[in-house]
């Protein structure tokens, strides 16, 4: 991380990743594409608020499946800025000839050897089925069903742990703190994902936010009553209602978000505790 000393009042505490892990600055370009800015709209209306506008971008086609790079080695050749998402990215060669972008565990440096193998050695970046990962090891871009590609923990800094192995299931603790069963022949990538200091950012000034996309957010006691179920009175005074509400009359607390209950009998604990 690094600190930007005193230039305007907007800079005072402003903290900013210091790119010290980077060795390429452009990206390669056959693995770009063009990104479409939708700005939280789905045809024509807003469904996501408070997004729009941002720099201009170019997306980052991520590997996040392996299946036909099973047992052949590959050689990191870079590691990337990744404008799209918070952790860095990784340029491999593969013994093949080809090239792929991937997520970057924490700790790689050029030049290291990487492999997908059902029994591959316990080194980061490595990916292997979870059966053949013992206990207490950190693991990223898991797998919830065969050949289905990474699913969970692709973010900064993150990391589940394999707790324990129970038949044809594999005891996993998300970073969420959530326990849950996995089929054991998913695959895993060893290690902690990298950018870890993500988490430490501190923009310093509303513009910086703006270059990223983001509008601004607005309290709903602050609006008129007009526009949002907490607004209107007089002066600072309390929301005036049994349970806090979305701009919709919505719960806005202790609603469950998740639609399918596919996997659910496969959560030993849930993540938070009523």
């Amino acid at each position: 991380m690094k600190t930007i000393n005193l230039i305007t009042s907007g800079k005072i505490i402003k903290k900013v990743y210091d790119f010290s892990d980077i060795t390429r600055s452009k990206p390669y370009k056959p693995l770009t594409k063009a990104k479409k800015r939708i700005s939280g709209r789905s045809k024509g209306k807003i469904t996501v608020r408070h997004r729009g506008g941002g720099a201009k971008k170019r997306y980052r086609q991520i590997d996040f499946y392996y299946l036909d790079k099973i047992n052949i080695p590959a050689r990191i050749e870079s590691i990337e800025y990744d404008p799209n998402r918070s952790a860095l990215i990784a340029l491999v060669l593969y013994r093949d000839g080809e090239r792929r972008y991937i997520i970057a565990p924490h700790g790689v440096k050029i030049n290291d050897q990487i492999i997908t193998q059902e029994n591959a050695p316990l080194a980061p970046g490595n990916r292997l089925q979870l059966k053949n990962i013992p206990s207490g090891y950190f693991v990223y871009n898991i797998e919830i069903m065969p050949k289905s590609g990474a699913k969970l923990v692709r973010s900064a800094g993150n990391f589940a742990q394999v707790l324990g192995q129970e038949g044809k299931y594999t005891i996993i603790q998300l970073p969420s703190k959530e326990v849950r069963k996995i089929p054991s022949n998913c695959y895993a990538s060893l290690g902690q994902i990298s950018n870890i200091d993500h988490n430490k950012i501190i923009l310093g000034k509303a513009g910086k936010k703006r270059h990223l996309g983001i509008r601004p957010t607005v309290r709903g006691a602050a609006m008129n009553a007009v526009d949002h179920p907490h607004g209107g009175g007089e002066g600072k005074t309390p929301i005036g209602l049994k349970f806090p509400k979305t701009p919709w009359g919505k719960h806005a607390k202790f609603v469950k978000t998740r639609r399918s209950k596919t996997y659910d009998k496969l959560i030993i604990k849930r993540r938070y505790q009523k």
